[in-house]
Parts: structure tokens; sequence; C-alpha cells
């Protein structure tokens, strides 16, 4: 059964060209049945917004900014997540903005056993980030989606702007992960070290790096070896991972 998710989008934090990416990334973890944008619906900024609302059936909540230098929007947003959190109706939240000023509000769902997904741009604060479960960069969801209408393979990568370089910070982190899950043969279980590797860094994701899933991700680095196995049900292959001897 889908674990059902509220999405709750900073209408002024987030651009609208990324919505379609964005809902159809969301439709992977969950079923949005709530969905709403906060912003002063007035303000022109905002215009482009609204020609994607009814396409994506996301519901606009007006708020006005009465006081300046002071963000309304995030206020409204915060309120309406606790009175959702409070009804029961949902599973877990798609926090979708920029703005560490949700970094509590992140933390608070996850202490009420809310699972937690963040979306935002590289140029979220990491306070936000670590609030979350799992946190998803949507510049990254653009360069998925260009690869996809190209036809471009999903094992292959190809240079796109934004896309951040593989270091050796990262490949300490997976190598980590390995180890820590590997059984004495040294070999682990691909799904349990990217689960392990989501909860170590949420914002990890292959795609980051240019690669489309983990396991290209860990063919192309040197230092690991790859074996799959045949399930006991024999519909697909067990991707297990080591470091190499």
């Amino acid at each position: 059964m889908d674990m059902k998710l509220a999405v709750l989008i900073d209408g002024d934090n987030i651009p609208s060209a990324y919505i379609t990416e964005m809902m159809e990334e969301i439709a992977k973890y969950g079923n949005p049945t709530i969905k709403r944008i906060y912003g002063d619906w007035t303000k022109p900024h905002l215009t482009k917004w609204k020609n994607l609302l009814l396409e994506h059936a996301i519901n606009p909540i007006q708020q006005y900014g009465y006081t300046t230098g002071k963000n309304a929007t995030d206020s409204a947003m915060i309120i309406d997540a606790m009175d959702i959190l409070y009804s029961q109706k949902v599973d877990g939240f798609c926090l979708v903005s920029s703005d560490s000023d949700f970094t509590r509000l992140a933390t608070r769902l996850r202490e009420a056993s809310m699972h937690v997904i963040g979306i935002g741009e590289k140029k979220t604060p990491s306070p936000f980030i670590a609030a979350c479960d799992k946190f998803i960069y949507i510049e990254i969801l653009k360069n998925s989606a260009e690869e996809s209408d190209s036809g471009t393979s999903k094992n292959k990568t190809t240079p796109k702007a934004g896309v951040d370089k593989l270091t050796q910070k990262e490949i300490k982190l997976i190598s980590a992960t390995i180890d820590d899950l590997a059984d004495d043969d040294g070999w682990a279980f691909l799904g349990d070290v990217g689960n392990l590797l989501q909860k170590k860094q949420p914002n990890f994701d292959s795609r980051n790096y240019g690669f489309q899933k983990l396991t290209t991700l860990i063919r192309s680095i040197s230092r690991f070896e790859v074996d799959e196995r045949e399930s006991p049900k024999g519909k697909f292959k067990l991707i297990y991972v080591r470091l190499k001897k």
C-alpha cells in the first residue's frame, strides 16, 4: 500500500519550472493525497505557478505578507503541517523549499514518526537537509528528465550542468557503509547499503554524481567489486558489493 504523503510547497522559494519532474519524483515514494502551495498570489513573481496548479491539482493557499522582512508563507506552511499531522491522515510529508526555516518542522514531524522528504535547490542549508529522512536536489530532477527525453541510456552518464564530482569523501562514505554491513567474506547487499547511506547522509543520491542508479555508480569506482546472484524467486538478480581485496 502506498504511503500517503502531504506535499507542502513554499511558492516563494521554489522555481515553477521544476514542477512536473518534482511531482513525478514524489510519486515514487507514495501517494500525494494532500498538495498545497503557499504564497502571496497577488504578487507578480508567482504568476508562472498559477498556470500549473490546475494541471497538477495543487491547492494554492493565499498568505499576505503582513510585515516587511518577515516570511508569512513559512508560518502558514508550518501551521498547516501541524494541523495535518494531528489529523492523522498521512504517513509522511514532502517539504518543498530551500529555506532553513523549515528545519525545526522537519525535526518535529520525524519525532512524530512521520517520514520526511525534502526537495530543494543545491543552495539549501545543511541543517534542513540533515533534518529530513531523504533530501532531493531539484536540479538533478531536471537533468534526469533531460536524459530520458534524449534517450540516454540509464547505465551511462553524460556530463550535465550541476552534476557534482565524485570525491574521496563520498567513496570513503560508501566504503565505510559496505564495511558496516559486510558478512564474513566482505559482501554486503546493495539494497541495504543504499538504505544505510540514506540514513547517514539524507542528500546522498547517485543522480547527484551523474548516475541514474547506485549500481552504476558503484561499478564506476575501481575500489569496489559487484556480484550478481540469482534471487530465490528467480525473477531478478540480487546485487552484492564489497571492497576489492
